[in-house]
């Protein structure tokens, strides 16, 4: 697998390529990134669990193709933010490491102000 700097580049060469950047401010990237989250959504929209379990084979590529887009986006965005995407998804692991500690969170769904 690609580390997440190269499929950055790719994702940069992809839209470069096309003059795509004129029109790519990061509100719209943001809207695109909201846009290809809500079509994961749809996938799962009005499916009990029993349905997404007994589908979910059939709908696994459809799944990779919109968590692909949303991946897109979230790179396209931390890139020209200047966002530095794995070294902010550290910082944000020990802020939840701290805020849901394991023998307080463990097997709860409890938010951590309710912990």
């Amino acid at each position: 697998m690609k580390n997440l700097h190269e499929i950055t580049e790719r994702i940069v060469a992809f839209r470069d390529a096309r003059d795509w950047k004129q029109f790519h401010g990061l509100k719209d990237i943001a809207l695109s990134l909201m846009l290809e989250a809500g079509e994961v959504g749809e996938i799962f929209q009005f499916k009990s669990e029993s349905e997404v379990a007994e589908k979910l084979e059939n709908l696994q590529e459809r799944i990779g193709d919109e968590l692909s887009d949303v991946l897109y986006w979230t790179l396209l965005m931390a890139h020209d933010s200047g966002v530095d995407l794995a070294a902010a998804f550290e910082r944000k692991m020990s802020r939840n490491e701290l805020k849901y500690p394991l023998e307080k969170a463990k097997g709860s769904n409890k938010k951590y102000t309710e912990l």
